[in-house]
């Protein structure tokens, strides 16, 4: 049921690094998926992590979180972490 994706995390709050991890997202509290352009000018600037190809898009995946909603950004486009949360599963997404 959980699905593993890579999120870029910033290293600390003052830092202007950042890494990769890999997360598992429970598709059931999913609410949204948005294209994140300021990561994709954070990849051009060259503050991701070496080995990123420059044509790579970002996704802000929205988890439902009790009263309040968890963000995070993962690589990939809207349309291939969609197609990870949810291949086979025929959950759509809540909202």
């Amino acid at each position: 049921k959980m699905r593993k994706l890579v999120e870029v995390v910033q290293n600390s709050a003052t830092s202007k690094t950042y890494s990769l991890r890999e997360v598992f997202v429970n598709p059931e509290f999913v609410v949204s998926l948005v294209p994140d352009v300021n990561t994709k000018r954070l990849l051009t600037e060259g503050r991701l992590p070496d080995g990123l190809d420059n044509s790579i898009e970002f996704t802000r995946v929205t988890v439902h979180k009790g009263a309040s909603g968890l963000e995070m950004v993962v690589v990939g486009n809207t349309s291939d972490i969609k197609t990870k949360l949810f291949a086979g599963s025929g959950t759509l997404l809540k909202g």
